[in-house]
């Protein structure tokens, strides 16, 4: 009974790496091209580079009209709630991040019926505080995103590099999660080996005794 025990502990490593693995952060860049009267997702990740670090975001949007100089606040996302901070986007933002955590890693939010004068510049900025054994460290990470308003959709080769990348890092993350569960049955497959090795050699004592 306790070698089988002994068995169930590689099992749970491998599902428990296997359940890690499935949640992995990509950091994919945004689209950069948008369409006249359509939704358009600003996409903005910000992964951690220790997750088993507990950890609490607050993200925050600011635009940057085509030809000015200076960025306006126009979305603020804190303790799971979203909010409009600018008149010109009431009614046409709409949170598309991370759901139900306060530990935001994707930051994008949806913009409803784009017009031209949404073409401009994108600054996410993220706002992070890890908390580790006896203090908190914040770190702040921004990202900028050139946007361009068409009337016509067109695909430009950034956006067919951006979505290659996201599928080679998809496809490199199967891969890696098959090598582990090769390794942990590996794993299993010896202390098993062992444990049988181990039986049979009390089994053998006690019939010599």
């Amino acid at each position: 009974m306790s070698a089988l025990r002994l068995l169930w502990v590689p099992v749970l490593l491998c599902v428990t790496h296997a359940w890690l693995c499935h949640g992995a952060c990509v950091e994919v860049d945004s689209d950069t091209e948008a369409v006249m009267g359509k939704g358009f997702k600003l996409g903005c990740i910000s992964c951690k580079m220790r997750g088993e670090v507990p950890a609490s975001s607050t993200v925050d949007w600011w635009f940057k009209t085509k030809g000015k100089s200076e960025f306006v606040h126009i979305y603020s996302y804190a303790k799971m709630t979203g909010y409009i901070m600018d008149h010109h986007f009431d009614d046409r933002l709409a949170w598309n991040g991370s759901k139900n955590t306060n530990d935001v890693q994707d930051g994008s939010i949806f913009i409803l019926n784009i017009t031209f004068n949404d073409t401009g510049t994108y600054r996410c900025l993220f706002n992070r505080t890890l908390v580790l054994l006896n203090y908190e460290y914040r770190t702040n990470i921004a990202k900028f995103i050139n946007i361009n308003v068409v009337g016509k959709a067109t695909r430009g080769m950034a956006s067919i590099l951006s979505e290659i990348m996201m599928y080679v890092s998809i496809i490199g993350l199967q891969l890696w999660l098959v090598v582990e569960m090769v390794y942990c049955y590996r794993k299993i497959a010896a202390a098993g080996e062992e444990a049988l090795r181990e039986s049979e050699s009390k089994k053998s004592l006690k019939a010599k005794a």
